[in-house]
């Protein structure tokens, strides 16, 4: 099980544009204690929104993320911070122009700065964009929050910020750039042909578990594509021709999940939220197999989506 009970904490700092923008993408994962919108970077103490915005303040619109590095660690922050971007546009993010909203990593220690320059390395390498990779790598200065109004944009005006996230450009561009048909024949060569339909396609087959041995007592049940533990052998109900059946995953914040019409009945299917691989259903147990607390809901997952990995190893591979 993975329990978010650990006193360390650490900070992340990352400008990727308009900070309405950043927070949710980075705020319910495990191990994350908050995300904070703000300003940094520049020459003026306590700037407000419109000094920034004007361009007078050389800070720019950032996130500061507290964090526990054992349960996220800063690698993973790396990989979803890239893929919110488009690093080769030194003028600003998408239609929001500036240097107010210039990306950058602001690192807090040396180890930091190491592991963002290996990652701004491997993104360099990859042939993933064509243009040069510009966003820099930064010591990181006093971070001043922004006003009470823009912190957790997302929630307190939801219409609004998905106006937003879709005229900017920017789930578009993630898309073009993220998920694209190379992507998708790396993953079919590092998946079996099960695997890959599993999660891919939504082929809920029955029968054997690729996920390892079914009777074990103690191991996770990872995301087969990234390896994020999604559910543990404690709390399994059942393996069965027809799946592997939980009670509850190891931490929501692996997984999203997302309506779906399939035989004609409305269902709520279960994805890895980094890996967008379909790992199975939500659904409701008969009232006389509800647990102690009264709670009837249970995951119905497709063995070929997760592997398991015993106890003593199983500590997300990366």
């Amino acid at each position: 099980m993975i329990n978010d009970i650990n006193n360390r904490e650490e900070l992340a700092t990352f400008a990727g544009g308009c900070f309405w923008c950043m927070v949710k993408p980075f705020e319910e994962w495990p191990g994350i204690r908050s995300v904070v919108s703000g300003y940094t970077g520049g020459h003026t103490d306590n700037p407000t929104y419109e000094e920034v915005g004007r361009e007078t303040t050389g800070h720019a619109e950032a996130v500061q993320i507290a964090y526990d590095p054992e349960i996220f660690p800063y690698e993973r922050l790396l990989e979803i911070y890239w893929q919110l971007i488009d690093p080769t546009d030194a003028g600003g993010q998408f239609y929001d122009r500036g240097a107010s909203y210039r990306t950058a990593i602001f690192y807090h220690t040396d180890e930091q700065r190491r592991l963002a320059e290996a990652s701004k390395k491997a993104l360099k390498t990859s042939g993933r964009f064509k243009k040069p990779i510009v966003t820099e790598i930064l010591p990181a200065e006093t971070f001043y929050p922004a006003e009470e109004e823009h912190q957790r944009y997302y929630r307190k005006n939801p219409y609004e910020y998905k106006l937003y996230m879709e005229g900017s450009g920017r789930e578009a561009f993630a898309e073009r750039h993220w998920r694209t048909k190379a992507d998708r024949e790396n993953l079919r060569k590092r998946l079996t042909e099960r695997q890959y339909e599993a999660t891919q396609h939504r082929i809920f087959a029955q029968g054997g578990h690729s996920a390892g041995e079914a009777e074990a007592d103690a191991g996770l049940y990872v995301d087969v594509v990234n390896g994020d533990p999604l559910f543990s052998a404690e709390d399994r109900i059942a393996a069965d021709a027809y799946g592997l059946s939980f009670r509850k995953p190891v931490a929501e914040g692996y997984i999203r999940r997302e309506a779906e019409i399939s035989g004609g009945r409305a269902r709520t299917a279960i994805i890895g939220r980094l890996s967008g691989a379909f790992i199975g259903y939500e659904e409701l147990l008969p009232e006389e197999k509800a647990g102690e607390d009264g709670n009837r809901r249970f995951y119905r997952i497709n063995p070929d989506s997760v592997r398991f990995v015993p106890i003593d190893s199983s500590k997300k591979e990366e």
